[in-house]
């Protein structure tokens, strides 16, 4: 009821909740707070973060977005951070799915095999 050509339409979401309000039936509440976790469900699902260790170029983060987009398919809102933190390399998330190809990550797996042994 709330997607538009596959995409989550915003007015509709609000249209929705202000008829669940506005109504008040038995429930109402949890039924909206329900509502509310599927919306949250179907935006993480289409959202990708990408954060590098520099500021990526603009021709690599379209290259990057086409390729999130190859997998997750078209409509994909993605972000692009800058975090020093990661030393080198990047991670991507999208919804669930944590894709880190940085240098912290790697220092991090080296360090538990440490502790391991």
């Amino acid at each position: 009821m709330c997607l538009h050509n596959g995409v989550l339409d915003e007015d509709r979401v609000r249209s929705a909740v202000g008829h669940v309000l506005e109504s008040k039936r038995r429930g109402y509440m949890v039924l909206l707070e329900q509502f509310y976790r599927l919306v949250r469900i179907y935006h993480a699902g289409h959202t990708a973060e990408v954060q590098s260790a520099h500021p990526l170029p603009a021709d690599i983060q379209r290259s990057i977005q086409v390729e999130i987009e190859n997998l997750y398919g078209p409509k994909i809102d993605t972000s692009f951070a800058h975090n020093p933190a990661l030393i080198g390399g990047m991670r991507i998330r999208v919804a669930s799915d944590v894709f880190d190809g940085s240098v912290r990550a790697g220092l991090d797996a080296l360090e538990k095999r440490f502790r391991a042994a």
